[in-house]
């Protein structure tokens, strides 16, 4: 029942072409050649997005090395002597 058999697929190229017509198809079929296509470059390019992504997290979980020294005073503020021209 579930057998596709020669005369099915004669069948539907007939009601195709009668549908859109022969001049129409072969642009169809080119067009969807191209979509599909792009599809699968994209797709291609996001699977090897993830695994560029992933190589990069793994590389930037080093430990930070170095000691924060609390006893420092933080430094002055700069201040902008443009800014100030402005404000008068």
């Amino acid at each position: 029942m579930g057998a596709l058999k020669p005369w099915h697929i004669l069948v539907l190229v007939v009601v195709l072409v009668l549908l859109f017509g022969a001049k129409r198809l072969p642009d169809a079929a080119r067009s969807l050649g191209r979509s599909l296509r792009i599809i699968k470059a994209e797709t291609k390019g996001l699977a090897d997005d993830d695994v560029d992504a992933k190589a990069e997290a793994q590389s930037g979980r080093a430990p930070l090395s170095g000691t924060i020294d609390d006893n420092k005073p933080s430094p002055a503020p700069t201040v902008d002597p443009v800014n100030r021209v402005h404000e008068r």
